[in-house]
């Protein structure tokens, strides 16, 4: 029996849903699929995958790279670093081989190689996307780059290094393959001094100059000979390494000296390079007569009659001492030159000029002598043995300090005793101006300086001249007069100061307590008539204006008092205030 024709609307039914369907299937497939396959490889194999480096040197361009494999025991090659970082990225399925196939996720790498995964990845990303670049610009033979080997720049190299290090791996240099270990040891590479008769002397490397490899990094260099590769400290590299690529560039195996050079090798080169030669044929007692004793640095700090900042410097060597400014001297014994120089440019960056007449240092700039004072001398206490005159110790920074304010009503005037205060009060003007203008520092004329930043001292004389309009010439007196409605302005000020004694007499602390707010609520009451008509903050109100009135102040209620936001109820209390 023939199927009946479906109706047109069921036919319109199907080809409605047709779409999801297909999205289910397509869901339901790569799950099954996943069951049957990558899930049962994953069970199947518990062996976790290694990855093997192989860095490649071409002496010629001094280029590096590093190609790698895959595997378990049998170990593939990568062919393709984008590929592989599409995989991880996706964990996606791929078959190496028959013996190699799996779902790319970093758990089934072994411990070892999980830094090497992730050096691959980040330079696999740049790979993958130079590659994929559509500007034309960027490609050279259709790819930027390598897929099959990763390009070591100086981070590059410094990146792999740090992976790796501690651990051998195979390089291959002029075609040659073999295992080198990575390490932070330092190279066995010094140099000797030999005595070859009473006139001549050598400087000799211990190894051929030309047998090992230098090689950059961004942050390190690396020495490379054929056991291992060697990252360099910066201290080895400043001197042993500094000192064979001297010899490497001027294509030298040997230096002859003469006996009379020896004074400028041990005064120049062996402070340099420090540990790098190593001296022989030559007996202590000669050694002496070449090698500077400890060198002291004394200073002798003063200033001038013009205020200027003067420093006399000695260099002495045991009982030996001279001025190192004075050329004509003429000096019969070692001394260390780049001790010397190190020490007499640390005066040069501070900003000390040559005072080529006195032979001295002299710094004439009060930025520079205000910076020197505040920050420098420190530094110079570490470096040298400092000795000043009592001069010097007259003209320090000094910190503003207010001993003691005094605040009395008489006469119905404010009257502000600022006696102990140590500024001469005659250079406060000058000394406000500056504190305006956001100046550091304020030299007095008797030379010293006042730091003028974050200066509590300071700043509440210049709030209290400003904010009263103070005459510089009424502070010269020591005695300041004001109308007594500036009370809770100078009140507030005074909160200010820490570390100096306030005195006010019994008047003034009556009328800053009847203002507090407490006080209000208990001495002022409100009229009958208004006790249930106003609202609390109206009262507070009410009492504020009453007090300020009995003392002849004047007063605005307003938003900033915090009694109201609403300014019809401003007005309202100034009404019944008035009445």
């Amino acid at each position: 029996m023939s199927q009946e024709p479906l109706k047109e609307k069921e036919i319109d039914n199907k080809n409605q849903y047709r779409s999801f369907k297909q999205i289910v299937n397509i869901f339901y497939n790569e799950e099954i699929n996943g069951i049957g396959s990558e899930e049962k490889i994953i069970l199947k194999n518990k062996e976790t995958i290694k990855i093997e480096p192989k860095i490649i040197y071409d002496k010629f361009s001094g280029d590096m790279k590093v190609e790698f494999k895959i595997g378990t025991n049998k170990m593939y090659k990568i062919k393709d670093l984008s590929d592989v970082y599409t995989r991880m990225i996706e964990n996606k399925f791929y078959k190496y081989g028959e013996k190699l196939q799996f779902i790319h996720t970093p758990e089934v790498f072994e411990d070892k190689s999980r830094k090497l995964l992730d050096f691959i990845l980040k330079y696999s990303e740049v790979i993958k996307y130079a590659n994929s670049n559509s500007n034309s610009n960027y490609r050279y033979y259709g790819k930027a780059l390598s897929d099959t080997s990763i390009i070591l720049g100086n981070t590059g190299v410094d990146d792999l290094f740090e992976v790796l290090k501690g651990q051998k791996v195979l390089f291959q240099k002029d075609y040659n393959t073999e295992e080198i270990e990575l390490t932070e040891e330092q190279p066995k590479i010094e140099f000797k001094l030999r005595k070859i008769n009473e006139q001549k002397y050598s400087i000799i490397p211990n190894i051929e100059i030309f047998n090992v490899t230098i090689i950059k990094g961004k942050q390190y260099k690396y020495v490379l000979d054929d056991k291992k590769m060697y990252r360099v400290t910066k201290e080895f590299e400043n001197t042993n390494l500094r000192l064979l690529e001297l010899f490497r560039q001027n294509y030298m195996t040997e230096v002859l000296l003469g006996k009379e050079e020896l004074t400028q090798l041990f005064s120049i080169v062996i402070p340099k390079v420090k540990g790098a030669i190593r001296i022989e044929n030559m007996p202590e007692e000669e050694v002496k007569k070449y090698r500077p004793q400890e060198l002291q640095v004394k200073v002798y700090l003063d200033f001038n009659e013009n205020d200027y900042l003067i420093a006399e410097v000695k260099f002495q060597y045991g009982e030996k001492e001279f001025n190192p400014l004075d050329e004509k001297l003429k000096i019969d014994f070692p001394r260390n030159l780049i001790q010397e120089t190190k020490a007499l440019n640390i005066f040069r960056k501070t900003g000390f000029m040559f005072d080529s007449k006195n032979l001295r240092f002299i710094l004439p700039n009060n930025d520079k002598i205000y910076e020197f004072l505040s920050e420098d001398i420190n530094f110079y206490m570490q470096k040298f043995e400092i000795m000043v005159t009592d001069r010097f110790k007259t003209k320090q920074i000094i910190q503003p300090k207010i001993g003691g304010i005094g605040v009395k009503v008489e006469n119905d005037l404010l009257s502000i005793d600022l006696k102990n205060i140590n500024i001469d009060a005659k250079e406060l003007k000058d000394i406000m101006e500056k504190y305006e203008l956001k100046k550091k520092y304020y030299r007095l004329k008797d030379g010293s300086f006042i730091t003028l930043d974050d200066n509590k001292p300071i700043d509440f004389l210049n709030k209290l001249v400003t904010g009263m309009d103070i005459d510089y010439k009424e502070l010269e007196k020591g005695e300041v007069k004001l109308p007594i409605n500036r009370s809770l302005y100078l009140n507030r000020l005074l909160k200010e100061i820490k570390g100096s004694e306030i005195v006010k007499n019994s008047e003034y602390r009556s009328i800053i307590n009847r203002l507090d707010k407490d006080q209000l609520e208990e001495e002022l009451k409100v009229p009958e008539n208004l006790e249930t008509v106003l609202r609390y903050y109206q009262k507070t109100g009410f009492k504020w204006l009453k007090t300020l009135d009995s003392y002849k102040f004047g007063g605005i209620l307003a938003d900033d008092m915090g009694l109201r936001q609403d300014y019809s109820n401003v007005i309202n209390n100034c009404r019944l205030c008035r009445k």
